[in-house]
């Protein structure tokens, strides 16, 4: 066991210790499958189909794209969870980490009686985006690029001000862009900010920011990100999520130039019957720099996609989807050469407990 999975371990044992100590210990378990399966017209031979994706990402075969199971502890003012997790998600969005068998394990504290303020401490899920790595509130089976390539988790410091149940407003310390260990220990801690505003209780607005150095081109620059989205759900039937990045890169190597990318996204979801719900997503990603998404040209990339789903019941969803992604240039692999499109078509099987 590694030295960060014994701090994790040891931090909650303490929590449950001390609660169980006055017997007053809540706990609380949860889990989650997502078998899958994938087929990439395109054919391609390498192990990840899509370099730039880290979900549903084996072409023509059976797999576990993420198994979860999660445990929480509450004591008065003290909370902790802890996940564990496997498959082939972790595989290719933990490649760079030693850690990578834990999802999340943080300590909580409320910091007063009524909880409106709050920090959090260790490796937290990530304050960026509307796209979790389980499905089960996701309106489309694979996640956008935009929600791809950036944070799924933060390794910090969260605190938290909740003044209503409209208003929320956060800031972090972080150890940088999705990272649990920092590989340069002198590059200072990335700061970012999070706040979201809910004027009725089915729209929801978010804004969420992050400034750190991050690697380009082998240096260490400047890093400014801003994540923002409206999800509204306009009645029993429809839903519809609009999404926009924009970051900014120094570049080190050359008289610290400005690079930027951006990424607009559309999502809306149509509720046929209680069982039975589709959804569309329009999107595009621009990279001329190579920042985030490393391909052998400038990425500039339209996509469309469209899934249906089948919820058997409350725990365990069946899905399909359908998506095409069309670059400017040659970015994508098929054969022994390169083209401007892909598709390919997932199906998933998931099950929450």
């Amino acid at each position: 066991m590694n030295k960060s999975l014994k701090l994790w371990a040891l931090l909650l044992t303490v929590t449950i210790g001390l609660a169980q100590e006055k017997n007053e210990v809540k706990w609380s378990f949860s889990g989650y499958l997502e078998t899958y399966y994938s087929y990439d017209f395109n054919q391609p031979e390498a192990p990840m189909k899509l370099p730039f994706m880290y979900n549903y990402n084996r072409h023509n075969e059976f797999n576990v794209n993420l198994g979860l199971v999660r445990v929480k502890a509450e004591y008065d003012n003290v909370y902790a969870s802890l996940a564990l997790q496997s498959g082939t998600y972790v595989e290719d969005n933990y490649a760079n980490e030693t850690t990578k068998i834990i999802n999340e394990a943080f300590v909580g504290l409320y910091l007063d009686q009524a909880q409106k303020n709050t920090v959090e401490f260790g490796i937290l899920p990530s304050y960026i985006g509307f796209e979790s790595a389980t499905t089960g509130a996701n309106l489309t089976l694979t996640r956008s690029m935009l929600a791809e390539n950036s944070p799924y988790f933060m390794t910090g410091v969260k605190y938290t001000y909740k003044p209503n149940n409209q208003w929320q407003f956060s800031g972090l310390v972080t150890n940088g862009w999705q990272r649990i260990n920092k590989p340069d220990k002198n590059i200072s801690p990335a700061l970012g900010s999070q706040i979201v505003y809910k004027p009725k209780e089915n729209s929801t607005f978010n804004w969420s920011t992050f400034i750190g150095k991050e690697l380009y081109n082998g240096q260490w620059g400047m890093r400014y990100f801003s994540n923002w989205y409206w999800d509204k759900q306009w009645n029993s039937k429809w839903r519809s999520i609009l999404g926009f990045d924009a970051g900014m890169q120094t570049d080190v190597t050359n008289n610290d130039s400005k690079l930027f990318w951006m990424s607009p996204v559309m999502m809306v979801q149509y509720t046929l019957t209680p069982k039975w719900q589709t959804a569309f997503r329009a999107e595009y990603y621009q990279d001329n720099d190579n920042v985030i998404i490393t391909t052998e040209d400038s990425f500039k990339t339209f996509g469309i996609s469209f899934n249906i789903d089948y919820l058997l019941n409350d725990k365990v969803k069946f899905r399909t989807e359908a998506r095409h992604l069309n670059s400017q240039e040659k970015v994508f692999v098929k054969e022994a050469s390169l083209t401007n499109n892909n598709f390919y078509i997932t199906t998933s099987l998931t099950f929450e407990f």
